[in-house]
């Protein structure tokens, strides 16, 4: 299971709800999913140079982090500024049941996605049933009978 951690989401949904802006929230935008035996991470990263995109796992937190920076030249007016600069970083929290040893990652058209298969005593897996002890038939045919007999194969 993975569960997401942001010490800061209150704070964030109490300022975007004041000032109606939130940038934080939306500078690293993130889906989550489970597909078959690995659980799927992508994040929206545009404009992120990948050298500059870092994951570390330490015990089961994830921290994802990344810088975008620009800078207008000397005789550049900006008029409008609305795309977050600086760097930016999310936890996720690996329940028990994820595989922080063998996390891929890849950087895609700036889609950061992050694979990190479900261990093995996590899946899902079908279980037998037995059934009680049975004394096995044997059936017994001949060319003279048109039914075939039952006989006990058990040894007497």
């Amino acid at each position: 299971m993975l569960i997401r951690f942001d010490p800061f989401r209150d704070i964030d949904r109490l300022t975007q709800q004041a000032f109606g802006s939130g940038l934080r929230a939306t500078a690293m935008p993130m889906d989550a999913y489970r597909d078959e035996d690995h659980f799927v991470v992508h994040f929206d990263l545009p404009g992120v140079d990948p050298s500059t995109i870092d994951l570390e796992v330490e015990k089961n937190v994830l921290t994802v982090s990344a810088q975008r920076s620009w800078s207008a030249g000397d005789n550049v007016e900006v008029v409008v500024s609305e795309r977050p600069q600086g760097s930016f970083s999310r936890q996720l929290f690996l329940g028990e049941s994820l595989d922080g040893d063998r996390i891929s990652a890849s950087y895609d058209n700036g889609v950061l996605t992050i694979t990190i298969p479900v261990t093995e005593k996590a899946r899902p897996r079908r279980v037998e049933i037995s059934t009680g002890p049975s004394r096995p038939e044997a059936i017994e045919t001949s060319s003279t009978n048109s039914e075939p007999k039952k006989q006990d194969a058990s040894v007497t």
